[in-house]
């Protein structure tokens, strides 16, 4: 292969990252649901990191809430998308997120 070649391989990879790291997860919520400063219905809700925030879309209205977030990486891939809440009030309050399929973990302030 010629450098031009190389290179041009190289940025085409570059280029990629982000559509890979651009995956989005789907969530459920039984009922009323905080995260962050948001308060949400129940429903189908579509997941998807962009930098140190996390986007949450609603699948039937398609209205978007985005929440800062901590990204934690652990050794071991989560088998599953699992959410960690606390009910207060009448609304569970998202604590974190495990993504199913990597090994991140979302923690909500």
């Amino acid at each position: 292969m010629t450098k031009r070649s190389l290179l041009v391989l190289g940025v085409l990879a570059m280029l990629s990252l982000p559509i890979a790291s651009a995956k989005s997860y789907t969530i459920a919520f039984i009922g009323p649901t905080v995260v962050g400063n948001t308060q949400l219905p129940a429903g189908e809700y579509k997941l998807k990191v962009d930098g140190s925030n996390v986007v949450i879309t609603s699948v039937d209205k398609n209205k978007s809430v985005t929440a800062p977030v901590k990204i934690e990486n652990v050794d071991k891939k989560y088998d599953e998308t699992a959410v960690e809440s606390t009910t207060q009030g009448n609304a569970q309050h998202i604590n974190a997120i495990e993504l199913g399929g990597s090994n991140t973990k979302l923690e909500f302030n």
